[in-house]
Order: structure tokens, then C-alpha cells, then sequence
């Protein structure tokens, strides 16, 4: 049984007053998350940052977050030219720049609430596991978590921009190859725009705005902190920004709001290309240079970190504002993972992040099993990056 779970079942539990309970079990789901990794190298290098995000929660305070950022910024004063696909994909770039400000229809009005363009699908949440701990909600009230719901994600992607945005920035100061400076200037751009397009949204639609989430903190302080081009390569444009890639696609997918429809249709054209991006400069990098023992770290990492991705962002802000009083955060879990749209998410992310993975050669015949163990190894045959744009992902043409 876990931690949350003994305590839970414990007599303190009873008689702890509710918020010093809550605390406890925040504390316990979070060591639960560092038990869970099983690689002690992985675990050592996290381990400052999930101090910082999960035991601290540095990204919860009002004022901002500063960063240590360490890395080598490279110059090539001869400028080669010598990476035709990047090239053709920073001229793509240029081509397909947009302004949030005019090229998006603003003026919509936007209901949060409404059953008419209902920001998510009836079905996305789990009513009846929500009721089976006492939980009743009305259709009005049922509408307004799915609001809440819808408002967290937008709130997680709004600040996973803005770590995207200052890893580009980095990563065009430290990528080896002039193409990669060039197309990389152009998604430094992108991002910018990105937050302008979700800040937009949440504050003159939506009305709200959800912390970052504890766990996302985690990964973006890491990748910050670590100064090797590759590994912000791997950690942003293949790993965040691949499972974004699957989670704006689905939610164009199911959400009938107009308006957010119109921006994730330009959104998922520009992160298409971020995630090409990553594949294009990482491929030959880690398939023909890196040593076994670079290899295999990266390896591990990518694992580790894709299985904290799929099991730790479960909208702890949301129950810890709405729910805690009426259900132990170990029940809130359990209704997040069972939801049928957190159930859809999570295999469209995937389905996007896992074959991106296969291509730049870390799903080796040493790391698979751990795949396979997880449930994750189904998704390795997907389409890679490579053979994607937005119009496929738009479309719905991704399988």
C-alpha cells in the first residue's frame, strides 16, 4: 500500500484537523512519486528540482522564480549551412507566422458554463466515481468542474510555454549547427506568441488561472538547471512539447468552443514543427555520437520522465480548492486516472511522444521492456514527427 494509503487507513488521519491532514498526504503522494523512480542516477539528478517544485512548491509564490541556467552558447563563425531538412523547416517557419492579435477572432464570446458549446464533453469526467465517494453534482455543477478542468490544462499549457520559451532560447545559444540557430530563433517567436494566445484566453474568457502544477515545476527547474544542449532538446522539444502536441490535438478534437478551437488550429501547426525540430537535431546526434554510457542515461531519463508524465498531473490545484473536504486525496486520484477523457489524453499523448522516442534511437532493446511494463510500448510503431504536420494532426490523419 502506498504511503497516502496507510495514512489514510491510520487513526492520526481521523483527528488531524483538515489542513494539517492535507499536508500529510500531499507530502506522501509526492515521496510516492520519487519511490516510484526506480533509477537511483535519475533520482539524484531530479532531486533538487522535485525539492524545489514538490516539497517546497516554488512555483506557488507570488513573486517570480528565479532560475540558475548554466550552458555553453555556441558560435559558428563560418556559418555552414549544412542541414538541408532544417533548413527547409526554418523557411516552412517563416512562411507560416501568425499574430495573435489580429489573426484571431477575439471578439467570440465565450460561456464557460454553457450546455451549447460546452467546453468539454458531458463524458469526460467520471460522475460516477466522483459520486461513489459522496460526491453528487448537478448538471449545472457538473458543467463548472469540466470548466475548472478545462481552465487547469489551459493554465499547465500556458506555463509549459513559457519553460518552452526560454528553452529555445537557450537551445539556439547552444545547438551545434547554423540551421538549428535559425529555425530555433523562429520558435522562440512561437512560444512567445503561445502565451500571448493562452494568457489571452484564461484571463479575458475564462477568468481564471490555475499555479503551475507541482510536477511540471519539477521537469522545467530540471531542464533549466541542466547545461547540455541535447538534454534540453530531449526534455522540451521531445518531451513536453511532444505530449502538448497530443493534448492540444485531442482537445480540438472533443471541445465545441469556438474560440479555442480557432487558436489550437494554429497552435498544433506551430508545436508540429517544434517537435520535428527536436527529432531532426537529435536523431544522428544520439544514434551515431553519443557513447553507450551517455545512451543509456539518456535512456533512462526519458523513461522515468514519461511515466511521471503520464501518472502525476492529476489536477491537484483543482482538488485542493474544491474537493479536499469531501474526499482523501488518494480517492481524487483514483477519479482523475478513471476519467474517461484523462484516459484519452493520456493515449493520445502518448501515441505522439513514444514513436518520437523510437526515431532518435532511446528505444533500444535494453530500455523496452520497461516500456512494456508500463503499458507504454503499444505506441512504439505510431507515426514519428517525421511523417506528421498540423494538417494530419488538425484532421485528425495522426493514427
Amino acid at each position: 500500500m502506498s504511503i497516502v494509503g496507510l495514512f489514510e487507513n491510520s487513526a492520526v488521519s481521523k483527528i488531524l484537523p483538515s489542513s494539517v491532514r492535507q499536508t500529510v498526504e500531499r507530502w506522501g503522494d509526492h515521496v510516492n512519486v520519487l519511490l516510484a523512480v526506480r533509477n537511483p542516477a535519475v533520482i539524484q539528478q531530479m532531486a533538487p528540482s522535485a525539492m524545489r517544485g514538490l516539497f517546497l512548491r516554488q512555483g506557488r509564490r507570488e513573486a517570480p522564480t528565479l532560475m540558475q541556467a548554466s550552458h555553453q552558447a555556441h558560435f559558428d563563425w563560418s556559418y555552414r549551412s549544412d542541414f538541408p531538412e532544417l533548413q527547409a523547416l526554418y523557411q516552412k517557419a517563416k512562411r507560416m507566422q501568425w499574430n495573435a492579435a489580429t489573426d484571431i477572432d477575439w471578439s467570440l464570446n465565450v460561456e464557460p458554463v454553457s450546455p451549447e458549446n460546452p467546453l468539454l464533453p458531458q463524458d469526460f469526467l467520471a460522475w460516477d466515481d466522483l459520486a461513489s465517494h459522496g460526491v453528487h453534482l448537478s448538471p449545472p455543477e457538473q458543467r463548472r468542474a469540466l470548466y475548472l478542468v478545462l481552465t487547469w490544462m489551459l493554465s499547465q499549457f500556458l506555463h509549459g510555454e513559457q519553460g518552452a520559451l526560454l528553452a529555445s532560447a537557450q537551445v539556439t545559444e547552444t545547438v551545434p549547427f547554423t540551421d538549428g540557430k535559425f529555425y530555433g530563433a523562429t520558435q522562440v517567436v512561437d512560444e512567445a506568441r503561445h502565451i500571448e494566445v493562452f494568457h489571452r484566453y484564461l484571463d479575458t474568457k475564462l477568468n481564471r488561472l490555475y499555479n503551475i502544477n507541482d510536477n511540471l515545476f519539477t521537469i522545467i527547474d530540471s531542464l533549466m538547471h541542466d547545461g547540455r544542449w541535447d538534454m534540453k532538446f530531449l526534455g522540451m522539444q521531445i518531451m513536453v512539447e511532444g505530449l502538448a502536441l497530443g493534448a492540444f490535438s485531442l482537445l480540438y478534437k472533443v471541445t465545441k468552443e469556438p474560440l479555442l478551437r480557432q487558436l489550437l488550429r494554429r497552435v498544433i501547426h506551430d508545436e508540429a514543427r517544434h517537435v520535428n525540430y527536436g527529432v531532426l537535431a537529435l536523431r544522428d546526434f544520439y544514434t551515431k555520437q553519443l557513447t553507450d554510457k551517455e545512451r543509456i542515461e539518456r535512456e533512462d531519463w526519458a523513461f522515468e520522465v514519461a511515466v511521471l508524465m503520464r501518472d502525476r498531473f492529476l489536477a491537484h490545484e483543482i482538488y485542493e480548492e474544491e474537493f479536499a473536504s469531501h474526499m482523501t486525496r488518494r480517492q481524487w486520484n483514483q477519479f482523475v486516472d478513471r476519467s474517461p477523457g484523462m484516459s484519452m489524453f493520456r493515449s493520445t499523448m502518448f501515441s505522439r511522444l513514444v514513436p518520437n522516442l523510437r526515431e532518435i534511437g532511446l528505444l533500444t532493446e535494453r530500455v523496452l521492456p520497461h516500456y512494456e511494463r508500463v503499458g507504454l510500448a503499444k505506441y512504439m510503431n505510431g507515426r514519428s514527427a517525421l511523417t506528421l504536420d498540423g494538417d494530419d494532426l488538425v484532421e485528425g490523419r495522426a493514427a
